[in-house]
């Protein structure tokens, strides 16, 4: 079997260069040559050939949000982070990209990139002209060209429907955010209103006076959508809610809560993401927990696969999530 002392010999370093080297020790500083002369050497010699990965460089990770977005929901902050911790793990030389720097500040030598928010026909046009290789993350904006990893919302919707009308709930409501289109600049719907219209419909208990959306996923518009539907509908409030994301959740809790409406005697809620505070809140909240590490591993791993082993099928991952149920929910 190889040791470190044979990769050092082969390779023309020292041992103390080369264990640095694959132990991917961040505050080593050496010339990608050196780096590629190791693995090479290392592949070579079968030392430990599951664990040594090759350096990628020119990887891009696109990150379209706006700090007032990434402030409003941490969803996208923990996935960010996640983004950049995977990239050190799988020895990627990657680069961060926001919004504010613009599509074209994305230097032509990019090998691949990972990308996270909304991108216009532009951008995607952009983006096919300077590489094959592009994981979009939570979203499938270019699904003939680029892949996509993202939690299954329009699934978690219908369960949530089934399970709350299994409970005995007739009036169910929605409570929600919409996005802006990059290309018209007009607010455009969700996947989980559009589901849950379609899915209320099909049920034969859709009420659109019970459906509040804006645009937004912060914790303010719940509060203010919530406030506005209990003030509308009076006794007539739904018994149940499904909320599209955690943060709006909370607000529409503040809301209940300072207008005394028992949760969950009077009105059930539940909603997505799970974020760290979702079982801190008044009551602890019911949600959908989506695993971001898995889903950024996943885009890491896909996008792998187009760079190094030259992949050309388009692959669109869909992923489940695990419900957590908590005392919001009756």
């Amino acid at each position: 079997m190889a040791t470190i002392k044979d990769i050092a010999q082969a390779a023309g370093f020292s041992i103390s260069t080369v264990s640095r080297v694959l132990n991917n020790d961040e505050s080593l500083s050496v010339p990608d040559e050196t780096r590629e002369k190791i693995y090479e050497a290392a592949e070579k010699l079968n030392y430990r050939k599951k664990t040594v990965r090759p350096l990628v460089k020119h990887i891009a990770f696109l990150y379209w949000l706006t700090d007032q977005e990434e402030l409003e929901d941490v969803y996208f902050k923990t996935m960010r982070l996640e983004v950049e911790n995977l990239a050190k793990t799988f020895n990627v030389d990657m680069t961060t990209y926001k919004i504010t720097d613009g599509i074209e500040c994305i230097p032509a030598h990019t090998e691949g990139f990972i990308a996270v928010g909304t991108f216009s026909d532009k951008e995607l046009a952009f983006l096919r002209n300077l590489t094959e290789n592009g994981v979009f993350i939570d979203s499938s904006p270019d699904p003939d060209h680029f892949d996509s990893v993202r939690p299954d919302l329009a699934q978690m919707t219908k369960r949530t429907v089934n399970i709350l009308l299994e409970k005995g709930h007739k009036d169910i409501g929605f409570i929600g955010g919409t996005y802006k289109n990059p290309n018209t600049n007009q607010d455009e719907m969700d996947i989980r209103e559009k589901t849950f219209r379609s899915y209320m419909q099909e049920k034969g208990v859709l009420d659109e006076r019970y459906i509040l959306c804006q645009r937004g996923f912060s914790v303010e518009n719940g509060y203010r959508l919530m406030t506005k539907a209990i003030e509308a509908l009076g006794d007539q409030l739904p018994t149940a809610f499904f909320i599209a994301a955690d943060p709006i959740a909370v607000g529409c809790l503040q809301a209940l809560n300072e207008k005394g409406i028992a949760i969950p005697n009077r009105v059930s809620v539940m909603s997505i993401n799970n974020i760290s505070f979702a079982k801190y809140v008044s009551p602890p909240l019911t949600t959908f927990h989506i695993d971001i590490k898995e889903l950024c591993k996943n885009a890491v791993e896909l996008l792998l696969e187009r760079v190094l082993e030259k992949r050309k099928t388009v692959k669109t991952l869909y992923m489940g999530a695990e419900l957590i149920v908590r005392k919001s929910l009756n």
